[in-house]
């Protein structure tokens, strides 16, 4: 995936309820993105983004048993990080390039992907998992957390996630992080990869079904 376009200020990420716009860029088609911070209203949309997006783009790499149990104890909305105004939504619609065409401004805005990064300790889970710390960071030694990364599969591959993670490194370097880190889904390596995260360490998540999810915990210095 790859992002470019106009960030809309110095730093590139969403604060105050501003937009940033950018442009998504695939083989076929540029698509404009706006990223805003999301809000309580956000989340019934987002449980069903999440739960589309695991479904449609992990079961490549999961079993449909580790899936369902990541699903019902691991994977959902994390309320915390939209408190904290660090959690994402990228908004689309298609540019006038796309299919050839000219929008004239107009078409839905749709919710096509979610992420954000993190000021607390919590590497990775919603709401219900039970594994959270939510103490606060320290910019000094600790690295900022990526978090809770979803495209939906209608818009993946289409350079989104590099949007949102280009303004969750933006946001945590501009509030002193100087490392950011995740625990990456094994469908999620080869993204991070890309944008020059290495790999740290290999996890077994413990799910409630008695599945293991695998995850990747990775890092970069931005």
């Amino acid at each position: 995936m790859a992002s470019s376009g106009y960030l809309g200020g110095p730093s590139g990420a969403p604060k105050d309820g501003r937009l940033v716009t950018m442009s998504a860029m695939s083989a076929k088609e540029v698509l404009e993105v706006k990223v805003r911070p999301a809000v309580a209203e956000d989340i019934p949309v987002l449980r069903e983004l999440i739960e589309a997006s695991v479904r449609g783009l992990q079961a490549q790499d999961y079993t449909p048993e580790q899936l369902e149990g990541a699903l019902k104890s691991v994977y959902g909305v994390d309320s915390q990080l939209i408190a904290d105004g660090t959690y994402y939504v990228a908004e689309i619609r298609a540019s006038e390039r796309q299919g050839g065409g000219s929008s004239g401004g107009g078409g839905e805005w749709i919710i096509a992907g979610c992420g954000g990064w993190s000021k607390r300790r919590t590497l990775y889970g919603g709401d219900r998992w039970m594994g959270r710390t939510d103490d606060l960071l320290d910019p000094r030694k600790d690295a900022a957390k990526i978090r809770a990364f979803f495209i939906h599969p209608d818009w993946a591959r289409k350079g989104i996630g590099s949007v949102i993670l280009t303004s969750c490194e933006n946001a945590a370097r501009e509030a002193g992080f100087t490392r950011c880190e995740m625990g990456a889904t094994l469908t999620g390596v080869p993204m991070y990869r890309a944008r020059g995260y290495t790999e740290l360490e290999n996890l077994e998540v413990p799910l409630g079904n008695g599945e293991a999810l695998p995850i990747v915990r990775m890092g970069k210095r931005i």
